[in-house]
């Protein structure tokens, strides 16, 4: 089950918190004024990620994870790059499954975006 990181350091913009278990994660960015402002599910295996990422105006992103970790003796930055079609039930079933701790309003929240989003990528 996801639970928070109540170590996250903070941006100067906004606050952002952090949930993560050993399948999942979600990050969460609000906006100074305490609304949520966007969203990100990290998920698969750490040698072959997924991140799907929810921007109000922009909708969905979806990014394979490149460690960036070529080598033991240097440590690079993860960088996301654009990967294809999103498995929006996988996704889905995932963040639910994992997610049963989370507050009732931003659970419902990430899943009413999941779900809108499968929706409208079923009507293309």
């Amino acid at each position: 089950m996801l639970t928070e990181n109540r170590t996250v350091k903070q941006e100067r913009a906004g606050r952002r918190r952090w949930f993560e278990d050993d399948e999942l994660e979600l990050i969460v960015w609000y906006q100074a004024a305490g609304e949520m402002e966007g969203f990100q599910i990290c998920y698969g295996p750490p040698d072959d990620g997924r991140a799907l990422t929810w921007w109000p105006g922009v909708g969905f992103a979806h990014s394979r994870v490149d460690a960036g970790e070529a080598t033991p003796f240097k440590n690079e930055t993860p960088v996301l790059e654009p990967d294809g079609k999103i498995p929006w039930r996988e996704v889905t079933a995932l963040f639910r499954d994992h997610s049963a701790r989370l507050e009732a309003p931003l659970r419902d929240f990430v899943l009413g975006k999941l779900s809108e989003g499968g929706r409208k990528a079923e009507s293309r």
